[in-house]
């Protein structure tokens, strides 16, 4: 999914929580920068990450983020490749030490626009995260790399006691509530 068929997926996106749609017009407007893939581009830029759940969707893969010290789903900087999907891939990839997910659609699962404090080297600026959602095997090994405390496949029902973030609490929704099959 390169930047042309992001803005037309952005543009047709609909969505059934009011601040995904709210996030549109932001992307949009994101997206005419030219190096809106760039982690030096700011005040925000393009991320791409996964939701990472397994067969019997019932658990999730997150991972337990070292600078931000919070449970995630694993995801990071496009780096200037306007393949999103193939960030999220990348991305679950390094974070996991998992190889062989499956996409459950080429479409993106969820938008969603975060803050990222400021660090010593470099200010507060926003991730423009695209996610997809993927498939992974619950038995296979995966690896703490350094960008992680930890990772954990934790049960649909343990999520809200772990993470407090919206986001996660709305993908899981979607997978829970709504029409969506896996």
């Amino acid at each position: 999914m390169n930047r042309e068929e992001l803005v037309r997926a952005l543009d047709s996106y609909t969505s059934a929580f009011a601040e995904e749609l709210q996030f549109k017009d932001a992307f949009l407007e994101l997206l005419k920068a030219d190096r809106c893939f760039h982690r030096d581009h700011l005040p925000g830029h393009i991320t791409g990450s996964a939701f990472i759940i397994d067969e019997s969707a019932t658990y999730a893969l997150l991972t337990h983020h070292a600078k931000l010290n919070k449970w995630l789903q694993p995801g990071g900087h496009a780096d200037g490749d306007d393949n999103v999907l193939r960030v999220a891939l990348r991305e679950a990839g390094e974070e996991t030490g998992l190889s062989g997910f499956k996409l459950l659609s080429p479409a993106f699962f969820d938008i969603d626009i975060h803050t990222i404090p400021a660090r010593a080297d470099f200010p507060e600026h926003q991730h423009y995260d695209i996610r997809f959602l993927l498939q992974a095997n619950r038995n296979d090994t995966f690896t703490v790399t350094e960008e992680s405390h930890a990772l954990a496949w934790v049960p649909f029902d343990e999520l809200a006691k772990l993470t407090a973030n919206d986001s996660i609490g709305r993908m899981l929704e979607k997978i829970q509530y709504s029409k969506f099959k896996i």
